[in-house]
């Protein structure tokens, strides 16, 4: 998934954990350039932007200073730098709680904004553009990658969504790049400053991000079997200046991921040769793009290929919002682009890519519905008279309940058999239709979640619907629902198994 959740420290805390780094022309004005820096994998309705940590964005200009074998690139240290830094909620215009951030822009200009204003925010030169908020997460997962294998599936990012930070600005006016066209980019965040004399346990760095895949799939290739995990190693490098010492580790890991991705189909593509020249390419992280050239959905990781196979690239390389980069990177792995071109099991992302300002798609805020039937042999009376008591002990997974209060409002929370705690509330009872619904209060990673059960007469017996909607909160759609279906199956597999199973 690029670079949602790269590391254990990732998971500690995901309002700091860099998802995606993208680099694109305006598709509306062409002489502006856009980044947008993505963070918190499977953001929802509570997510929220660190106070504690700055998010910045880093230009240099670069060079090509090698071909072929001799493959390289060389950054500048002149820096064109963007650094955003979040506020904690206060009361909006409305009433609402909003949560406000301030750019600091190359050279020391500040642009205050407004998290999820869709207009974001201008400079008064209008040089300068700036939003940030929640929306649909633009990456589209579309292969499993296993020890031995390399499985097509369906975008499994459907449903969710990123807090993004979108830069829009003047290319000549900001990069001035009469001097030469190509540049590197990078992310990362850090912790905010602490103020002196205070014990600082802070990392030097949360996580940073170049090209997208480095550090999940190529650093962390699951086909080297007993391999230690490097990528908390790697995210508290130093962009642009991995540190001597590190330096041998993570080529070693480069080489032989490449060599394991290579054989994948098979067929060695690789010579020794070429594999050194791209390990040596691909240590250098950071995402290159040519502001004279043409930036396309296929032009990623074209500058760099190009530069390997000994020729001058032709296109503006970057990464557009709607770039099958997964694709793309495993066909150059794989086959080195002689082969045929690795297509994953999904066809494009959840939405795709606006025209204009902010660029990515509005968040996904959609309720999901996960609904289970099953028909017993039972009358209706004695199964509402187990299940219709909103504290009953009826659910194979409950290890014990709790109730407080009584009627509508009442308050159950359930001790599961793994341990976990998950406390709901009665919300409507109808024993004549036999049915209640209910809320979720916590336990669940899910907003706007509630639940409905009812018994209804079917044949001879009855019939045990159980229906779910939420919105995924902080974990993947796809995690929420395996959740919410184990919980409907498992409960209602031992209604069947108490009174036994009618034909539909």
């Amino acid at each position: 998934m690029s670079d949602h959740i790269d590391g254990p420290r990732q998971i500690g805390d995901p309002s700091v954990d860099l998802t995606d780094l993208f680099a694109f022309t305006s598709p509306e004005d062409p002489p502006r350039m856009v980044f947008a820096v993505n963070a918190f994998p499977s953001a929802g309705a509570t997510a929220l932007f660190s106070n504690a940590c700055d998010y910045t964005l880093s230009i240099r200009p670069a060079a090509v200073v090698g071909l072929g074998a001799a493959s390289k690139f060389r950054t500048s240290s002149d820096e064109y730098r963007f650094t955003c830094r979040f506020e904690v909620l206060e009361p909006g215009p409305d009433g609402r709680p909003v949560q406000h951030g301030t750019c600091t822009l190359p050279g020391g200009q500040q642009l205050r904004f407004a998290v999820d204003d869709e207009d974001g925010a201008k400079t008064d030169d209008g040089v300068f553009r700036i939003f940030a908020g929640l929306r649909s997460d633009p990456f589209l997962l579309a292969w499993v990658v296993g020890k031995d294998s390399l499985t097509t599936c369906p975008n499994l990012l459907q449903h969710d969504n990123v807090l993004s930070i979108v830069l829009e600005f003047d290319t000549q006016r900001v990069l001035n790049p009469q001097s030469g066209s190509l540049f590197a980019a990078v992310a990362e965040t850090t912790p905010v400053p602490s103020p002196p004399g205070l014990l600082n346990l802070n990392p030097h760095r949360f996580d940073w991000i170049g090209r997208p895949e480095q550090t999940n799939l190529r650093l962390n290739n699951p086909g080297l079997v007993e391999a230690d995990d490097l990528r908390d190693l790697w995210n508290q490098q130093t962009p642009f200046a991995i540190r001597e010492e590190f330096k041998p580790i993570f080529r070693r890991r480069l080489k032989d991921s490449l060599e394991n991705y290579d054989m994948r189909d098979g067929k060695a593509d690789w010579s020794s040769e070429e594999i050194a020249a791209s390990v040596e390419v691909f240590l250098d992280d950071f995402l290159l793009f040519d502001v004279h050239k043409p930036i396309t959905d296929t032009s990623f990781l074209e500058i760099e290929k190009s530069t390997l196979n000994g020729a001058a690239y032709e296109t503006g390389g970057g990464r557009t919002i709607d770039t099958h980069d997964f694709d793309i990177l495993l066909t150059w792995l794989v086959n080195r682009d002689r082969g045929p071109f690795m297509q994953g099991g999904a066809a494009s992302a959840t939405k795709a890519a606006s025209k204009s300002f902010p660029y990515l798609a509005s968040p996904n805020a959609q309720l999901q519905t996960v609904v289970t039937t099953v028909n017993l042999l039972a009358s209706p009376e004695p199964v509402w008279a187990l299940i219709g008591d909103f504290g009953g002990m009826w659910h194979p997974l409950i290890a014990h309940i709790d109730t407080a209060g009584t009627g509508i409002g009442q308050v159950r929370t359930i001790e599961t058999v793994d341990g976990k705690r998950i406390v709901e509330r009665l919300e409507s009872m109808d024993p004549g239709q036999r049915s209640y619904g209910y809320s979720l209060i916590s336990g669940i990673p899910a907003a706007d979640y509630t639940g409905m059960l009812d018994v209804k007469p079917h044949g001879t017996g009855c019939s045990v619907q159980w229906r779910i909607q939420y919105w995924a909160d902080g974990q993947p759609d796809a995690v929420v629902k395996a959740i919410v279906t184990t919980l409907e199956k498992v409960g209602l597999e031992g209604l069947k198994a108490r009174f036994g199973s009618a034909a539909p």
